[in-house]
């Protein structure tokens, strides 16, 4: 039998609370752009590709050469062991400038053991439109460790991976847009029609008017003309405190860990329920079986299974409404339910409509 955990969070506050606005909202238009590029690692301590399963490698590292002015002769096979080709993933921030610094990951696509003590040779790394916005280069810090000894091995973490501090230097930035035309656009994380009437209204009383929240997601506000200016207005209305409306009662099930979690919004009408255990139990019995006296025969095991069904007797217990989160906690909790008992009793709450949340399983 598996073992099931319930968490329940149980908060009790506040229907409604006051949140930044930077929190709640994300301004359309400012966001990072993922970049990717192709590369070679190289001072590896002979745990790089081996070029026969990976013959990109050899490719690649022909191609390097060829372009520093190395000719190999033709048909040669390289055959090293300190060489891995590799990707590199980077984000682009917004607002980004020529000259400044970024991370990078480094993640082997070979059959390389180990990056670990390898420099990334120089690796353009491109946008989603085929440019070149940044070069990446430097060397490999893994967090992994890993050891080997007469076909025994033992490793700790990720070899095969490693992230290059300020590893590639940004060489193009992204123009970004706050106001076009003239109209700032907040895109909220979460869609709530109260939430974006409350916004609009918190920008309206304290900054003037102009914004609008279109539906349950979008809000529109009215910029300065300047850039200096719509800079300047964009971090006071950041810092803003909204009411947030109260959040719609949700019960999220893991069915496969048997964990339980809910929001401050659920609540519970008064209902009746009788709830009981079924077990099955196989055990198998092997007996002997003897050939008679001069029978020539021979002697084999039997089984013999014995099967029983116990179910243990069911209960009606009564639940009293509950209106907060500690009650239904409570109330749920004075059932005596295993987790996975408490999965079909809330299913089942759910649709006789005594549960009034939002039933997601996942």
């Amino acid at each position: 039998m598996a073992v099931f955990a319930v968490v329940m969070l149980a908060i009790d506050a506040a229907p409604a609370h006051a949140e930044s606005l930077r929190d709640l909202v994300s301004i359309r238009g400012v966001r990072s752009n993922p970049l990717v590029g192709y590369g070679l690692v190289v001072g590896l301590d002979g745990s790089g590709d081996q070029v026969r399963q990976a013959p990109f490698t050899q490719q690649s590292l022909t191609n390097m050469l060829a372009q520093l002015g190395v000719t190999l002769p033709q048909g040669s096979n390289m055959q090293l062991r300190n060489v891995a080709a590799v990707m590199v993933t980077a984000q682009l921030p917004a607002f980004s400038q020529p000259g400044q610094h970024i991370d990078v990951v480094v993640s082997s696509m070979g059959n390389a053991k180990s990056l670990r003590g390898g420099t990334l040779l120089m690796t353009p790394l491109k946008g989603a439109n085929g440019q070149v916005y940044a070069l990446a280069q430097g060397n490999v810090v893994i967090g992994g460790e890993g050891a080997s000894s007469g076909g025994n091995s033992a490793k700790v973490n990720q070899l095969n991976a490693g992230i290059i501090s300020n590893g590639a230097v940004i060489e193009r930035e992204v123009a970004t847009t706050l106001a076009p035309g003239g109209e700032i656009t907040l895109d909220m994380h979460e869609d709530d029609f109260g939430t974006a009437q409350n916004i609009a209204a918190a920008i309206n009383g304290a900054l003037g008017g102009g914004a609008q929240a279109v539906n349950g997601r979008v809000i529109r506000v009215r910029a300065p003309v300047t850039q200096v200016e719509q800079s300047r207005f964009i971090s006071e209305m950041m810092g803003l405190n909204v009411r947030t409306a109260p959040a719609r009662a949700v019960v999220i099930i893991n069915a496969r860990t048997g964990s339980v979690v809910m929001n401050r919004s659920v609540t519970l009408d008064e209902v009746a329920i009788a709830f009981g255990s079924l077990s099955v139990t196989v055990n198998q019995n092997i007996g002997v079986s003897q050939p008679g006296p001069l029978s020539n025969g021979q002697t084999v095991a039997v089984a013999n299974p014995s099967i029983g069904i116990a179910a243990q007797e069911g209960k009606l217990k009564r639940l009293t409404h509950s209106v907060t989160l500690a009650q239904v906690v409570k109330a749920l909790n004075s059932l005596g339910a295993t987790p996975q008992d408490l999965l079909s009793i809330l299913q089942s709450l759910k649709a006789s409509g005594a549960l009034h949340a939002e039933l997601k399983i996942i």
